[in-house]
């Protein structure tokens, strides 16, 4: 293997090149106006797989983005492995915050700083260059699915999984949209919880009101609101509704000074809920207010507000069914809403989490492969985010062998302000996943 590892090492700065071609375009699924850069993106994606020699690709979409789908056979008496990433990315944020251009690739400190820079364009290009090692001849049948919705929740991918089974059924699915451990030791993740999503708007008045005149009488909505949202943790910061499952415990152990280091929590910040910090992260519910309509500081006026709303997430322990899980957090809202104020809910959406096994010969071979590349053991972990493709290739392809890995690393801050790639480790999945396809091919031909 150590003419694949050489291989794989040289073609890496070509590798990168590309993903800072990928990166420039701003494939923001989330706005309308970045729609067109999303198409741009799925035909980029395409021209990179013909480029590497893929004799079948096409580009796809049900009603949604556009997803690519490449296509080398297999060899006689070989496997397929499918290879997946997606091509659209998060909105930047205050671009103001960033150190530099959000679509510009900066290298600093031995990291690509850049919006998509790993999540998931990083993905993208770990296939690239693992199929490029092979110069265009894969040792195994290999499909290469680049979906391109993926951060608005993948509303259309369930109609081109069934719409294109045929295309991307495989023995294995290698989803590189996860996360290592940390930097220098990977993992695969073996749980992910689900979600639900909704706004939740309450209204106490038909217009607003002077808050001098009326307030201490008239409830605002402001108000009602949050002490409506607040009603959804206990004092310790446990989640409040009733249905919510907690999962059993990971035996990983997550020490919470390391946690307070990584994510930069204040100093003199508690942290919240009561289990352990990998059985919160992972196992168990988690409820965030991520968005609110209310008047800003800079607009306000001495108001009693007639309406306002709310966008919450909720993430859901792994294999909790997400609509089930939607009616109880909307039955606690309703419960527990103040001074009698109207709750309406909209928007909603949900995906079920799930548990992934990692076991077989191809999970094996895929132990054993990162193994090598990385010079450490893989560990097997959760992950509190949600990637709903998992459990739609598990009710399709039942007997197919699933392994989710990815290149981000508790520095990464994907979604978030300044998106980062450890050089180290991006270099260190393109072996693991070109020695894993080399190991696969190697068992066919025994």
């Amino acid at each position: 293997m150590s003419e694949l590892r050489a291989t794989v090492s040289a073609l890496l700065p070509g590798v990168l090149a590309d993903l800072a071609d990928l990166v420039a375009i701003r494939s923001v699924s989330a706005l309308p106006a970045h729609h067109a850069d999303v198409d741009a993106s799925a035909d980029a994606v395409a021209l990179l797989l013909c480029d590497a020699g893929c004799p079948d690709v096409v580009i796809v979409r049900e009603g949604g983005q556009p997803a690519v789908i490449g296509r080398w056979p297999a060899p006689p008496g070989a496997p397929t492995v499918c290879l997946y990433a997606h091509h659209d990315v998060q909105p930047t944020g205050e671009v103001a915050l960033w150190t530099s251009d959000p679509f510009v690739v900066a290298e600093r400190e031995g990291r690509l700083v850049a919006r998509g820079v790993v999540d998931d364009k990083a993905g993208i290009a770990v296939h690239l260059a693992a199929l490029r090692a092979f110069d265009g001849q894969p040792p195994v049948g290999v499909t290469v699915f680049v979906e391109g919705e993926e951060e608005i929740g993948s509303p259309s991918l369930a109609t081109i999984l069934e719409r294109h089974r045929d295309r991307l059924a495989a023995d294995a699915y290698v989803i590189c949209d996860s996360a290592n451990w940390q930097v220098g030791t990977p993992a695969f993740t073996t749980a992910l919880r689900g979600m639900c999503q909704f706004v939740v708007e309450v209204r106490t008045l038909d217009h607003a009101l002077h808050s001098g005149q009326y307030g201490g009488v008239v409830p605002d909505a402001t108000t009602a609101l949050i002490r409506l949202l607040a009603s959804l943790h206990d004092e310790q910061g446990d989640v409040a509704v009733a249905g919510l499952l907690r999962n059993d415990a990971f035996e990983l152990d997550y020490p919470s000074d390391r946690l307070r280091t990584e994510t930069g929590v204040l100093d003199g910040v508690g942290l919240i809920g009561t289990a352990s910090v990998a059985d919160r992260l992972w196992s168990g519910p988690s409820v965030t207010v991520i968005g609110i309509d209310a008047p800003s500081v800079a607009e306000a006026s001495p108001t009693l507000q007639p309406v306002a709303r709310a966008r919450v997430s909720v993430r859901l322990a792994p294999g909790q069914e997400g609509a089930a899980a939607m009616a109880a957090v909307k039955e606690h809202l309703v419960a527990h809403v103040p001074w009698g104020a109207h709750v309406i809910f909209s928007d909603p959406s949900h995906a079920t989490g799930t548990t992934v096994a990692l076991a077989g010969p191809i999970a094996d071979a895929a132990r054993a492969a990162y193994a090598e590349a990385w010079g450490v053991e893989p560990v097997e972990m959760g992950q509190g985010g949600s990637i709903p493709m998992v459990s739609d290739f598990q009710r399709l392809f039942p007997e197919a062998e699933i392994l989710v890995t990815g290149v981000c690393d508790p520095d990464s801050r994907m979604h978030g302000i300044d998106e980062s790639l450890d050089l180290g480790d991006f270099g260190k999945a393109c072996l693991a996943e070109a020695l894993l396809l080399a190991r696969l091919g190697e068992g066919a031909a025994s």
